[in-house]
């Protein structure tokens, strides 16, 4: 079988007053290897510094036709701008540069079309790029119609959806469906996992900044480890022994990215419940970008989105095998100090660096925060009982005609657990 020739893209950045954090370099940069990602070459790069957009093609029209002779020198195949694009200055564009046009949204939507594997993730995936696509329907011709092929058109598939917006609302009403069934699934799943006394850790972090390298590390899970921008795209979740013998189970999560599309944080909202379940979260750093604080934050504005900004968290700074003198993390010698007055770890997920000492802090945590309650436990229950003498202190017992009630000091994640299971 042939091996697909990489098609060939240049990429457009465009440097907007106070519209964006981050120095236009790095979006620009950010575009490339997303690009990469989704298996195409970049052959060259342009930006322009503008007050406002052009509202017929995005970019002044010296700047277009710059780019249009540098597309037919480089015999580009494939334009993608940074910025999201409107449908009429997406065709205005490809009219005048002859090349196909893309922005950064569709081609995150691509990626991760490339990368769903699961049931629940095509379904989640095509969703989102029916969401995207369904306003730019007007005034698209024919383009529908065609046969796609290369970057930005995998997924749904033009030829199957075609221009009807009827059938593609009747699409989008059956692939709800479709998720909510999976959905109810993965919450009986839930369910039954919650149990079970197994504290759940879930990772979380910027694009590629090493979760499938530890979830591996950990847990030998054996999942895919590529130096790509969203190289594993569906969950998975494992076991974990940790120091202090105690069990926990771990659970890798989608990768998240500045201005991440809203019709995929609406579409994952299902697996990123696993966040809102977890007993802790990691949130997983890289050491070596010089833009980790931006990508902090903005991994700290989705978990916000999600309700769980409040929950037990532990800063977790990889890649330190690469990091030199010039570049360096505040008590690395340890591999533990605090950063906002989170507890933050510093570790190698390659190497194993840090790991004996990431684990113990894990287990710090998720004994440190403990409660006194009153449970009333059944006599048909009494697994629970017993469970409860084994993970707390209990101050008082009184055995009743139906029960036993029970006043127990014990961590605040078992104590979450009991009550939920006597319900």
């Amino acid at each position: 079988m042939m091996k697909k020739e990489e098609e060939k893209a240049f990429i457009v950045a465009v440097e907007l007053p106070a519209k964006d954090r981050r120095p236009v370099e790095e979006s620009l940069a950010e575009l490339a290897r997303l690009a990469e990602s989704a298996g195409a070459i970049v052959i060259g790069k342009a930006v322009q510094k503008q007050i406002k957009p052009h509202p017929a093609t995005f970019l002044g029209q010296g700047k277009v036709q710059e780019i249009a002779l540098l597309c037919r020198e480089l015999k580009a195949d494939l334009l993608i701008f940074s910025q999201e694009l409107s449908p009429a200055q997406k065709k205005n564009l490809e009219d005048v540069t002859q090349v196909r046009v893309i922005d950064r949204v569709q081609l995150i939507l691509d990626i991760f079309a490339q990368r769903a594997r699961t049931r629940e993730g095509k379904i989640q995936v095509e969703l989102a790029q029916l969401n995207y696509l369904l306003p730019r329907l007007t005034g698209l011709g024919t383009e529908l119609s065609r046969l796609g092929g290369g970057i930005g058109t995998r997924g749904p598939g033009e030829t199957k959806l075609e221009v009807d917006r009827r059938r593609i609302y009747r699409r989008v009403a059956i692939l709800k469906r479709e998720l909510k069934e999976v959905q109810r699934h993965r919450t009986l799943l839930r369910r039954a996992r919650q149990k079970i006394p197994i504290p759940l850790v879930a990772l979380v972090g910027y694009t590629n900044t090493g979760k499938s390298t530890l979830l591996n590390t950990l847990t030998a899970a054996g999942i895919l480890v590529e130096d790509k921008l969203f190289a594993t795209l569906d969950p998975t979740t494992r076991q974990l022994i940790l120091p202090n013998n105690e069990t926990i189970l771990l659970t890798d999560t989608v990768g998240f990215i500045h201005r991440l599309p809203p019709h995929l944080v609406a579409a994952f909202r299902a697996t990123l419940e696993e966040v809102v379940e977890a007993d802790l979260i990691l949130h997983l750093v890289d050491a070596t970008a010089t833009n980790n604080q931006a990508q902090i934050a903005v991994v700290e504005d989705i978990l916000s989105s999600l309700g769980v900004q409040d929950k037990p968290t532990i800063l977790v700074y990889n890649k330190i095998d690469k990091l030199n003198q010039e570049k360096s993390l505040p008590g690395i010698e340890n591999n533990l100090f605090t950063y906002k007055d989170v507890p933050t770890a510093a570790i190698s997920a390659l190497t194993g660096q840090g790991i004996k000492a990431l684990l113990e802090l894990i287990a710090y945590v998720l004994a440190a925060k403990r409660v006194c309650i009153t449970l009333f436990v059944p006599y048909h229950k009494g697994n629970i009982l017993s469970l409860l003498h084994q993970k707390g202190q209990v101050l008082k017992e009184e055995y009743r005609a139906d029960g036993t009630m029970v006043k127990i000091d014990l961590e605040e994640v078992w104590a979450r657990r009991a009550v939920d299971w006597l319900k």
